[in-house]
């Protein structure tokens, strides 16, 4: 069978982590998922969105949490794509993933039911807290369980 001119270019698996503001929980599960996976030859390139139509809305103080940069900091990994600003989720995009992860089923399922109503079950949803649920440690401590736990499963 013949792979499509798209499939050919494209060395890698995409994953697709969605959060709300595409602020703090997805830019963080983006920037681990591929560090991890750069040091480990896995072939796969995480992306994150958020699913807020209007991200220009929100009220973040720069293109990415503070308590982002401070968690990755930690860790001692470098952000590679904290100069881009938040982006919202686009139709293309969930379909073009090879696997979607909302970070808040509670929060994010309700969303994807309102926009992308036929696209709900495409997403697999996870149980990271936000910061106005928990501290921003809670939610980092959270997603790199998480993340672990999937970066072993693709290994």
């Amino acid at each position: 069978m013949s792979r499509s001119k798209s499939e050919k270019q494209r060395p890698h698996s995409r994953i697709l982590f969605l959060c709300s503001g595409n602020y703090f929980r997805s830019r963080f599960s983006e920037e681990l998922f591929n560090h991890w996976a750069r040091r480990l030859e896995i072939p796969w390139q995480a992306d994150s969105r958020g699913l807020i139509r209007n991200l220009d809305g929100l009220r973040n103080a720069g293109t990415i949490s503070p308590h982002t940069i401070k968690a990755l900091a930690t860790r001692g990994i470098s952000p590679l794509a904290d100069k881009r600003w938040p982006q919202p989720v686009s139709r293309e995009e969930l379909l073009e993933a090879d696997r979607v992860v909302a970070l808040k089923e509670a929060e994010h399922r309700p969303m994807m039911q309102a926009h992308f109503p036929d696209l709900v079950e495409r997403v697999e949803y996870w149980s990271v807290d936000d910061i106005d649920v928990a501290s921003p440690n809670v939610g980092i401590t959270q997603a790199e369980q998480l993340l672990l736990d999937l970066i072993r499963s693709l290994k």
